[in-house]
């Protein structure tokens, strides 16, 4: 039932004061889509959206270039795979450009993935990575999510790996 509470969610302490887990995913972070091409998507979705890239920047860790766009409260993030071998190239030539991947927010991104794994979730990553717009992320594989690509992202907020708890 969707209104149980996941046993591994809650935190009960030694002297029996029970805490809720608070660092659940918060809200959708942004959605991904792969594109061939940054130049040729860019002014599509600038006209589609009524409003500027507000940012480019590559992330060598992934091997693609991303664009992003906000619209109120939700990022949209353009990918464009720099590895013709890479994981969005690839993607397109199975899939054909479109939606990629959905991200969610959370405060505390090793908590959540210890959440997942416990609860049975194959994690793409055993580490955060560092990702695009000062993100540390981790993906979930599509074949446990409905054939959706998941993505926690944490704000890096200048921290190092060894810095998250």
């Amino acid at each position: 039932m969707c209104q149980e509470r996941c046993p591994s969610t809650d935190v009960s302490m030694p002297d029996g004061i029970f805490i809720p887990y608070l660092y659940p995913m918060q809200k959708v972070e942004h959605i991904g889509i792969a594109v061939r091409s940054l130049e040729a998507s860019i002014p599509v979705y600038e006209k589609l959206l009524d409003s500027p890239c507000y940012k480019r920047e590559r992330v060598e860790g992934e091997r693609v270039d991303t664009a992003f766009f906000r619209q109120g409260e939700t990022k949209i993030e353009l990918l464009e795979g720099l590895d013709p071998d890479g994981v969005i190239a690839s993607f397109i030539e199975k899939r054909g450009e479109g939606m990629h991947h959905i991200a969610f927010d959370t405060s505390d991104i090793r908590a959540e993935m210890r959440r997942l794994r416990e609860a049975g979730f194959r994690l793409l990553s055993e580490e955060p990575r560092p990702g695009a717009d000062g993100k540390w992320v981790c993906f979930l594989h599509p074949k446990d999510t409905a054939g959706v690509l998941v993505e926690l992202c944490q704000d890096r907020n200048g921290q190092d790996i060894s810095d998250l708890t």
